[in-house]
């Protein structure tokens, strides 16, 4: 299915949100719960899938949807649709602040693999799967990385990242990274985990026991604050018992 063509703009700096411009009749699919507003002449609709496959059966849309659960994300995607005579608007956000990076899927070969909660939303027509880490010790040691998302197509997506994006383009280079800081990669690199070095390093360097290994030739998108490093420099707060503990951010954190 070819994608539909849309255009966009990107506001904000570390809290942004990305509207979306749809012609008539034009679709747009997100996760759910990301909107933050929409025009007039925008309508939404809840389905199970993407809708990248029209004759899709009722067994491949409940496949994609179990495959979606896998990966914690909700059982449904929401399809926001222009049914107006002009132009209109639909905008959303992601769930905690970051950076929001958009791709378009044709200038990638048409595929990319990201983190199995940063897909954000994308073009109707484009398809969202699930994929395996081929390397099964990436995910049962790296504890990050086997369960990945799996974006095919021809138009625009965009994925979210945690704090700031950094783009690395790899030439038969080798890169090592946080395994909680690999955002998205093209399917061309290869991914795997290692350990960090020596027993005094994986416990006392504070690096934690792995990193993830790229290899070959292509892009990386990594971010600088993975959702799980900003809650656990909040932790310490949401134990306070005092005035502080008594907060909305201490109660949440507790």
């Amino acid at each position: 299915m070819i994608s539909h063509e849309i255009d966009y703009k990107i506001f904000g700096d570390d809290i942004q949100f990305v509207e979306i411009e749809l012609d008539p009749r034009e679709t747009v699919i997100a996760e759910a719960g990301t909107m933050v507003y929409m025009e007039q002449g925008i309508t939404f609709e809840v389905k199970m899938g993407d809708g990248s496959s029209p004759d899709q059966g009722l067994m491949g849309k409940l496949f994609q949807a179990g495959s979606r659960i896998i990966t914690g994300e909700s059982l449904f995607l929401t399809h926001f649709t222009n049914n107006g005579n002009g132009k209109s608007r639909v905008a959303f956000a992601a769930p905690y602040p970051g950076t929001i990076i958009p791709v378009d899927l044709r200038q990638i070969r048409n595929s990319l693999i990201v983190q199995k909660d940063g897909f954000l939303c994308a073009a109707m027509g484009t398809k969202l799967s699930v994929t395996l880490n081929k390397r099964i010790g990436a995910g049962l040691l790296g504890g990050e990385g086997f369960i990945l998302q799996k974006l095919e197509g021809d138009g625009k997506a965009f994925i979210h990242a945690g704090g700031t994006v950094i783009e690395k383009q790899l030439n038969n280079e080798t890169l090592r990274i946080d395994t909680g800081c690999v955002v998205a990669f093209e399917p061309t690199l290869d991914f795997d985990i290692e350990a960090t070095g020596s027993l005094k390093s994986m416990v006392f360097g504070g690096e934690g026991l792995f990193l993830a290994i790229m290899r070959g030739i292509g892009k990386v998108w990594l971010q600088s604050m993975p959702i799980r490093k900003l809650i656990r420099a909040l932790a310490p707060y949401g134990r306070n018992r005092g005035k502080e503990g008594s907060s909305i951010l201490g109660s949440f954190l507790e």
